[in-house]
């Protein structure tokens, strides 16, 4: 079993990289944005051909939410035409395309969790190219999981709870938003989901959501945060119009994982059980 990975930098690259000599069966190949540029197409063929994977789980996106709103161009490139021209090397390769996907394909004004059925509408830049992102790799490849994740977190890369911790070094008192709710994802613990999809063997296609169990806001999980590692600061909650950004946030995008939970078997840890595991 042959597995590419791209974006092999980032959070998740990283957290699969940590985790894959536990699964010695599979054979990794990571690439860096460095080493594999996705919106080539003409590297993606020539990596292809080398490799030759069973399967590709693309990790490589542009996530910087707030800059997408003043660089849509980068964003689109990385996030449409990327993953676009994965799912056609996958196609003539015959390879399974996983591919990672966000909450904010999502306007967040929903009052339950979101499922895989219910219809996106992304406010900003970095969810809408996201989306495109999705329905070109629906037109193009039928063998795909596009697998949708919400508030990532891990030691690598930037992130909210590596943010926090550093806040807290620098500051005495911090302000978080409380009126954000989603659910915080360990990194290390959606790679395992991953590599668990891969496993089973199953052609289950389609798209999936994984993120940890249960709901905070963001200044509940910052509290968590200070909470675990036994820092004391001065944490005050504020509503979102007191820190406004670039980009709209969903207010709400908690993500219903019935349906990988069901199809896959896999079980999934509570946020701050999750958290407190780091």
């Amino acid at each position: 079993m042959v597995v590419l990975v791209t974006g092999s930098s980032g959070q998740l690259g990283q957290s699969l990289q940590k985790i894959a000599a536990n699964h010695p069966q599979i054979i990794f190949h990571f690439y860096s944005s460095s080493e594999l540029d996705i919106t080539d197409l003409a590297q993606c063929e020539t990596v292809f051909s080398a490799v030759k994977p069973s399967y590709c789980i693309n990790a490589a996106a542009y996530t910087a939410v707030d800059k997408a709103e003043s660089e849509p161009a980068k964003a689109f490139a990385v996030n449409v035409t990327g993953p676009e021209n994965l799912a056609k090397v996958c196609r003539e390769f015959g390879t399974l395309l996983i591919h990672i996907s966000t909450d904010f394909v999502f306007d967040g004004n929903a009052d339950k969790p979101y499922t895989e059925e219910d219809l996106p509408n992304p406010t900003g830049v970095y969810g809408k190219t996201k989306l495109e992102g999705e329905k070109a790799i629906a037109a193009i490849w039928d063998k795909h999981f596009i697998v949708r994740t919400s508030w990532v977190y891990s030691d690598f890369g930037n992130n909210f709870r590596k943010t926090m911790l550093r806040l807290a070094s620098e500051k005495t008192s911090l302000s978080v938003v409380n009126d954000q709710f989603g659910t915080p994802t360990n990194a290390l613990d959606l790679a395992e989901a991953l590599i668990t999809m891969i496993r089973s063997g199953k052609n289950t296609f389609g798209i999936y959501n994984f993120s940890n169990e249960g709901q905070c806001s963001w200044y509940d999980f910052a509290n968590k945060i200070f909470e675990i590692n036994k820092i004391k600061i001065d944490l005050q909650p504020i509503p979102t119009t007191h820190y406004p950004t670039p980009a709209k946030r969903p207010y709400f995008s908690v993500l219903d994982k019935s349906k990988i939970k069901k199809t896959f078997g896999i079980e999934i840890s509570n946020w701050e059980t999750s958290l407190k595991n780091k």
